[in-house]
């Protein structure tokens, strides 16, 4: 072989070493952002699909999914009509825990519906929520199961305590959540009057 031969073939291996540390250095950004953004919903995707390509693919596209919706926040009179609801379904529990938690459960559905969610199955809802709302898509999940275990007669008075702890962090978020949408105006100053 000659010099410029050896020369040209230690080029190509570096250029190829070269353009892999790239690949793993940016597939290794992709996972770093797609884990801060979803939180424990990466791990379950990742768990479900079994394939970190597919899982990470598949967050990819609920992400572009969500930024085509119109998601908007609660309009005033909104927010005053579901903390209503809201506080008689509180006081429901009381008497009926199993009736409270389905209530909850189906006036959160009603809320994000309002804010524009798709009204699809629950599954599509807590996908959606889970793209910018991680920590209340996991309450969402948590208080959506001990739902469907109190509906099969499966759920203790704690369990459904502990859905409407969940479904609470939720309404929260969704009847005070305005600043996806509120855009920063500057601040303006009156003009000052000269004396």
């Amino acid at each position: 072989m000659e010099q410029s031969e050896i020369l040209i073939l230690a080029l190509v291996v570096v250029a190829i070493a070269v353009a892999l540390g790239l690949w793993f250095a940016l597939r290794r950004r992709r996972t770093t952002a797609l884990r801060d953004k979803f939180g424990d919903e990466y791990d379950r995707t990742l768990g479900a699909t079994r394939n970190r390509s597919k899982a990470e693919a598949e967050l990819e596209a609920r992400a572009k999914r969500v930024a085509a919706l119109d998601i908007r926040p609660l309009d005033p009179q909104e927010r005053s009509s579901f903390t209503a609801e809201w506080h008689e379904v509180k006081a429901v529990f009381v008497d009926s825990p199993p009736e409270a938690v389905l209530h909850a459960d189906r006036m959160l559905a009603k809320m994000m519906a309002a804010r524009g969610y798709p009204m699809a199955d629950f599954d599509r809802r807590f996908e959606d929520l889970s793209v910018d709302h991680a920590d209340e898509a996991r309450h969402y999940r948590a208080g959506h199961d001990l739902a469907e275990r109190s509906m099969r007669g499966q759920a203790t008075t704690e369990d459904l305590r502990q859905a409407m702890k969940h479904y609470e962090a939720l309404f929260d978020h969704l009847v005070g959540d305005i600043s996806d949408t509120v855009q920063q105006r500057p601040i303006t100053r009156p003009a000052q009057q000269s004396l």
